[in-house]
Formats: structure tokens, sequence, C-alpha cells
């Protein structure tokens, strides 16, 4: 385990002074947090990182993706995607910020198939938008839902347009 982390921390150095990751120095910060190594990526950053991270150094395995908004902040949503590899028996996080104004991240599903349906569910839930996901229509809400529910600025008492239900085509209706 340690082997791989070593490897992995000698490939990205942090970058000093400048709070904010960049293209010219993807990884800002680096750290390990519950046994699991934790890098802070420029958002043009993650899709070399993550591939790098599947080809030489054996992440084959997609966890999951999922955001966190820190409202107020000038890149409101972090997104965080884990990957594990079964043959070190380790896992990677990797961070990257966007802002409110254009949360659009590249999406993993070329590199990583089960991304996809993850990918849908983040963008349902707090409007981030997977660049190059070649479906992201609603997987856990309905078609008309307004807002995003899990950002923290929804209101929880908002009332929904009410949609007719339409039983599934071929289903048994009596």
């Amino acid at each position: 385990m340690a082997a791989v982390f070593e490897a992995i921390q000698a490939a990205y150095p942090p970058t000093a002074g400048d709070p904010l990751p960049s293209a010219e120095a993807p990884v800002h910060a680096r750290g390990v947090s519950h046994g699991v190594l934790v890098l802070a990526l420029a958002p043009e950053a993650l899709l070399p990182v993550a591939q790098r991270l599947r080809d030489a150094f054996g992440f084959d395995l997609f966890v999951d993706v999922t955001a966190v908004d820190w409202p107020g902040a000038p890149l409101r949503f972090e997104v965080v995607h884990h990957l594990y590899a079964t043959a070190h028996r380790v896992r990677v996080r990797l961070k990257t910020r966007v802002p409110e104004a254009d949360p659009v991240v590249d999406s993993l599903t070329g590199l990583y198939g089960a991304a996809g349906y993850q990918e849908r569910e983040c963008h349902d839930m707090y409007g981030i938008v997977f660049r190059g996901n070649p479906d992201l229509r609603p997987i856990l809400l309905y078609e008309g839902f307004v807002g995003h529910p899990l950002r923290k600025d929804y209101p929880k008492q908002r009332e929904q347009p009410l949609v007719p239900y339409r039983p599934p085509q071929g289903a048994l209706v009596r």
C-alpha cells in the first residue's frame, strides 16, 4: 500500500503558494485521510490524472462520484471521485472545485463505463455537468423537476409541478 502511495506522491508533487490548482501544476494539495490518498486537482487535470492512475498505477475500479456544496465559496462545488486499485487494495480520492456559474468537469465514462450512471445522479442532485457524458437525462428525478435538491440553498418545502402517472409501456394494467 505504501509503495503505491509513494509512487503517486512522487508523480504528483503539490504546488506551493497558489491556493488553487492550475493546468501547469495539476495537484494543489495531497494527503492521506482515513487510509485514502487524497489529491486536490484543477478541473482540467481530472481526466489526465484519472487516466494515468488507471494505466500506470492500476486503479482499475471506479467506486463513485459525488459533490459537496460550499455556498458562498468562489468555487462552490467540490466534485469528489473515488477510485480503487484491486491489485494493491488501495483507494484514491480526486477532488476538484468548480464555480456555480459554470459547474462543468470532464466525464470519466471513457475510462470507466460505470461512471455514467453516477455522473447522471450527481447531475440530477447538484446540477454539475459532466462534459463528454453522452446521457445526462434525469435518473432519480422526473422530467420537469425544477432545481437540484442536494444544493444547500434548495428550499426543502418547495412544491414541484405535478406530473400525471403514466404506467410503463407494455405493463399490465388492471
